[in-house]
């Protein structure tokens, strides 16, 4: 019996466009994340969704209300759904980060199978958390369409674990797009991807990361890492 998952990460918030590192501060989405949310909603008017599963954060729950009333579908609210807890981290300029805990910024840009957040979440226990609970969410709806709305990092360390391979190849996986669709089959034990970080829905002017000056760097950083040279990452 096949079970869908539909993750989407939530609509563009305060901490994406003023760059502060929100894992567990609770900040809203922004005008244009209303703009976001309201067409990823208008794109899975179409696709049967079973049921909605969303994050607590108001973020990703203000982005689940657009859908939840397009599917006319409640929304199931659970906090092993959250972003990373970012300890001593939230609500800290990205900027300040590398400069206030250069050891911890390292690991999360370099070895994020080591990192851990100053006083917050490791990414090991980060990515058990969060896979307990899609498997306990797949358990109890199978043979459903489940759509899950969650966070960037989230579905990172997701991704990772439905590839089948090791933390340390987050590395590998881009950051996706505010909104960003993600299909994900499961049956049987076994996670097929049919769809990965997919935003068509948005256009440059309504996306987020193609507006900001760190996706233009971080990509530069990614295709020189491919070149093989040394770079130092900036997210």
């Amino acid at each position: 019996m096949k079970t869908r998952l539909i993750l989407v990460r939530h609509a563009e918030g305060e901490g994406n466009i003023n760059r502060y590192f929100h894992g567990w501060t609770d900040s809203p989405i922004t005008e244009k994340g209303h703009i976001q949310a309201k067409r990823v909603a208008e794109r899975l008017e179409k696709e049967r969704i079973d049921v909605i599963y969303s994050s607590t954060l108001k973020r990703a729950l203000q982005t689940a209300e657009y859908i939840s009333r397009v599917k006319n579908l409640p929304i199931i609210r659970t906090d092993k759904l959250k972003e990373i807890n970012g300890g001593d981290w939230e609500n800290e300029r990205w900027d300040v980060l590398p400069k206030k805990w250069p050891k911890a910024y390292d690991t999360w840009e370099n070895q994020p199978h080591l990192h851990r957040m100053p006083n917050g979440e490791a990414m090991d226990e980060f990515q058990h958390r969060l896979m307990d609970e899609i498997k306990y969410i797949i358990n109890n709806n199978k043979g459903k369409n489940i759509c899950v709305v969650t966070h960037g990092t989230a579905i990172k360390v997701l991704m990772c674990y439905f590839k089948g391979c090791d933390l340390e190849k987050m590395l590998d996986i881009p950051w996706y797009e505010n909104t960003s669709v993600t299909i994900i089959d499961y049956c049987e034990g076994k996670f097929d991807i049919v769809l990965e970080g997919d935003a068509s829905h948005l256009d440059k002017e309504t996306s987020t990361i193609q507006n900001q000056e760190w996706w233009v760097e971080y990509n530069k950083a990614l295709e020189a890492r491919d070149r093989g040279l040394s770079f130092e990452g900036n997210q």
